[in-house]
C-alpha cells in the first residue's frame, strides 16, 4: 500500500503539475490570461526540476517516470487548451497543421495503452527537445503572440518524436522507462535480453 512516505521530492514536483490542472482550468474560465500563463510556466519549470532532482539524487524509478509522464501529458493538454481559448484565431488558421501532429500523438497513446495498459515513459532526447520547444512556444504565444518560426519547429520535432515513440513501442515487448532514443534502444540490454530469452 502506497503512503505519502513512498513518494520522493521529485514525485511531488510531478504531483504539482497534476494538482495544478483544476487551477489552470479555473483561470481559463475566469479569462485570466496572464495569471494562467504564469502558473502554466511554473508547471513547465517543475518538469525540468523533477527530472533533474531524480537524476541528481539518484531517486529515479519506474513509478516516478510514469508519474512524470502523466504530469507532462496533462500540462501539454492544458497548454493547448489555453492556447485554443486565448489565441483562437491562430488555432483556427493553423488547425490542419496542428491536427497532422496531434492525430499521430493520440494514435501513439492508444497503441501504448493497448500494448502496455498505460502511457509510455521513454523520455527520449527527441521527446525532451519537443517538450522544451512546445513549452517555449506556448508561453511566448500567451505572454506576447504566436511566433511562426517556433511553431513550425515545434510541429516538426513533435512529429518526429511521435514517430520515434511508435517505433519504440513496437521494439519493446514490455513497458520500460528512460530510453534515450531509437539508436540506444537497438542496443538496450532490456530489449536484447527479451529477444534472446525467447
Amino acid at each position: 500500500m502506497l503512503t505519502f512516505k513512498n513518494f520522493n521530492i521529485a514525485d511531488w514536483f510531478s504531483f504539482y503539475r497534476i494538482l495544478a490542472v483544476p487551477l489552470l482550468i479555473s483561470l481559463i474560465i475566469l479569462d485570466e490570461r496572464l495569471i494562467f500563463t504564469w502558473f502554466l510556466l511554473i508547471s513547465y519549470l517543475t518538469d525540468t526540476i523533477d527530472g533533474y532532482l531524480a537524476r541528481k539524487l539518484n531517486i529515479t524509478s519506474a513509478r516516478g517516470s510514469q508519474l512524470d509522464s502523466f504530469g507532462d501529458q496533462l500540462t501539454l493538454i492544458m497548454g493547448l487548451i489555453g492556447l485554443f481559448y486565448f489565441e483562437t484565431a491562430f488555432i483556427k488558421s493553423n488547425i490542419i497543421t496542428i491536427t497532422i501532429v496531434l492525430a499521430p500523438y493520440f494514435i501513439q497513446m492508444l497503441i501504448a495503452y493497448y500494448k502496455y495498459g498505460k502511457a509510455t515513459a521513454f523520455h527520449t532526447y527527441l521527446a525532451k527537445t519537443s517538450a522544451v520547444l512546445q513549452s517555449i512556444f506556448v508561453i511566448l504565444a500567451l505572454f506576447f503572440s504566436p511566433n511562426y518560426t517556433l511553431f513550425y519547429m515545434m510541429i516538426a520535432f513533435g512529429l518526429l518524436e511521435t514517430i520515434e515513440e511508435i517505433i519504440l513501442i513496437f521494439i519493446y515487448d514490455d513497458w520500460v522507462s528512460d530510453v534515450k532514443g531509437l539508436y540506444w534502444a537497438l542496443r538496450d540490454k532490456r530489449r536484447l535480453h527479451k529477444k534472446t530469452s525467447k
